[in-house]
């Protein structure tokens, strides 16, 4: 397993209707070592910290077996950073891809995932296609955010290694199919809340379950 690409982006602005907003999704990839630190990638910008962004969600991943994926659906290449990715990896480990697996990058750094990244209307207008957010959810390919657990430097090809967590979370994908259900199947619910998961996530399924935030 390899980093293929690290990704950053300054404020950009884009229109939504009638409004112009800043973003932080139009990730480039750079060939420079890049300190990873407890709120992200150094030099890279998080706009709406509302649903990006802060320790849980420090760092967005995508693979490149979804990029073949989609360029072959879409007809085209696509260019790291594209979804809006901070790293752009070979591949998730083998099995499925569960809140609290860990990856090590390099020599030092440390993440654990916590969340699937779930579309907005940014991506949407990003991609040139209001109706890409209904797509993405289809695909079932949402890649996964993390926190840092040790910081770190990381430099393009730099190797990875995965270490699948050894309790019952829930899984990536799983979490991503009933967030966009009209209710959350009980049992999943409940895997969800007693995973690691990031704060965000954690509040919106809570609120969304009626119950008191658990984290």
């Amino acid at each position: 397993m390899q980093l293929l690409s690290i990704n950053r982006a300054i404020a950009t602005d884009i229109t939504l209707g009638n409004k112009t907003v800043a973003t932080g999704i139009f990730k480039k990839p750079t060939q420079e070592t890049v300190v990873i630190g407890r709120l992200g990638v150094a030099g890279d910008t998080i706009v709406d910290t509302k649903v990006h962004g802060g320790e849980d969600q420090a760092v967005y991943l995508y693979s490149a077996e979804d990029y073949a994926w989609w360029s072959e659906q879409l007809d085209r290449e696509l260019p790291a950073g594209t979804f809006g990715e901070n790293l752009t990896i070979m591949s998730f480990h083998d099995g499925v891809l569960r809140v609290g697996d860990r990856l090590q990058i390099g020599e030092s750094l440390l993440l654990e995932i916590t969340a699937p990244r779930v579309p907005c209307a940014k991506f949407a207008a990003k991609m040139g296609d209001a109706s890409f957010v209904k797509a993405f959810i289809r695909a079932g390919r949402p890649g996964a955010y993390a926190r840092v657990l040790q910081i770190g430097s990381v430099t393009q090809g730099d190797a990875l290694k995965w270490q699948p967590t050894e309790q019952n979370y829930i899984d990536i994908k799983g979490m991503f199919y009933q967030w966009h259900q009209k209710a959350w199947d009980k049992a999943a619910l409940h895997q969800a809340l007693g995973s690691p998961l990031s704060k965000i996530a954690r509040r919106i399924i809570s609120k969304r379950a009626g119950i008191a935030d658990s984290g």
